[in-house]
């Protein structure tokens, strides 16, 4: 196992966000953090990187988010604290981090978690596990995609205008412009342009539903208490694949006549279709991954727990590394090398942030921003950050 985890962690979920965190910061190394979008090279490398993790990587984040939420909630009532006033402030610092973080990055994801997030405390005040369930299914369903696609079939001008997220000069800026041009044009039109894709997209509308999912499996202990689903991940995983199998043969076979036959409504569809597609490869390799944990003992995936401790600080700060290496203002070598170049070294940085994630869990308590998160939540500095201090305080 990689760095040793206090005996009541979630090993299994800490790993599940490292891997996680590892689709992600792979995608923005082959994507150059979106300055591949000016000339996009589709060769096999972005393929198989996007074909992996792309749409995947963040759902997973979202569906992480929303079982943090419960696991947050349930101990906050073992000691009997005010709760969802205490969440809410949490998402309220999140939500700082992430505009900050946006002003670099335009696609922080921070901020989405953090607004959304809000949700949650309604979505569990939904007690019946059945409805909670029957509401992420609707919310899966993306009914907003299918009313545009039902407003441009009949006609209307909204539905049928190019989305706004195309009008994206922000990247432009990122590529030749100073370090201030790029952060005011990222706290103008590149937000705009993030919110539109956004919800353009179907994305907002599948975080929602990856939410209510996250808190679900949060409450029938699935990630606890691994053993007791082995039978009915097997059937699980074999419903998923089928449903990934033929919504791809779907999109693949049937799709093209559809779009034919209906081009107006083509683009909605065309993504509530990825979407499915999507959410039912993320469904396999959850469950892949579970499996394998649970066959090996948690051994080499666990190394992956590290990672998943500190997501918060490796997120921000490949940030801050990577914008300056592939943006103008820093070396500017977004256009200077291949997709595969570019994967090799996100696979390299991050073995190297996966040794240097091991090493830190094994002299503090939690990751420097993880440590900030917490004591401006508590609203003190009296949270052990150093793993002597927590010894030296029961001395």
């Amino acid at each position: 196992m990689g760095a040793t985890t206090k005996p009541d962690r979630m090993v299994l979920v800490d790993s599940l966000r490292g891997f996680a965190l590892l689709g992600l910061f792979l995608v923005h190394c082959v994507e150059r953090f979106e300055l591949f979008w000016l000339d996009p090279v589709y060769d096999r490398t972005f393929q198989w990187t996007f074909g992996l993790f792309a749409g995947k990587a963040y759902a997973l984040f979202a569906l992480c988010f929303g079982l943090s939420f419960y696991i947050i909630m349930e101990r906050a009532r073992e000691r009997g604290e005010a709760h969802a006033g205490t969440f809410a402030w949490r998402l309220v610092i999140l939500l700082g981090f992430g505009i900050l973080h946006s002003l670099i990055y335009r696609g922080d994801i921070l901020m989405l978690l953090a607004l959304f997030g809000f949700l949650l405390l309604l979505f569990d005040r939904i007690k019946n596990n059945w409805l909670l369930l029957g509401l992420g299914v609707l919310i899966f369903a993306q009914l907003p995609l299918l009313f545009r696609a039902w407003a441009a079939m009949d006609g209307q001008a909204w539905a049928l205008a190019t989305p706004r997220y195309f009008d994206n000069p922000s990247l432009g800026v990122m590529a030749t412009g100073s370090l201030w041009d790029m952060i005011k044009s990222f706290a103008t039109d590149g937000q705009g342009a993030k919110w539109w894709f956004m919800l353009e997209s179907g994305r907002i509308t599948q975080i929602i539903g990856l939410f209510v999912i996250g808190l679900l499996l949060g409450r029938i202990r699935f990630f606890r208490d691994p053993e007791r689903y082995g039978r009915a991940r097997i059937i699980a995983l074999v419903v998923s694949l089928a449903a990934w199998l033929g919504l791809w043969a779907v999109q693949v076979q049937l799709f093209p006549s559809v779009a034919e036959a209906l081009p107006d409504a083509q683009r909605e569809l065309g993504q509530a279709l990825e979407n499915l597609i999507q959410l039912a490869l993320l469904s396999v390799q959850i469950l892949v991954f579970i499996e394998l944990y649970q066959r090996l003992k948690g051994a080499v995936i666990s190394w992956l727990a590290p990672m998943g401790r500190m997501t918060l600080t490796l997120y921000l700060g490949q940030s801050l590394i990577f914008v300056p290496i592939f943006a103008g203002f820093g070396l500017g070598l977004y256009d200077d090398m291949s997709n595969a170049t570019a994967l090799q070294i996100g696979i390299v940085t991050f073995a190297l942030q996966m040794v240097i994630a091991s090493w830190w869990f094994r002299h503090f308590h939690y990751g420097p921003l993880e440590w900030v998160w917490r004591a401006a939540t508590r609203r003190t500095f009296h949270v052990p950050f150093r793993r002597r201090d927590a010894s030296a305080a029961t001395n």
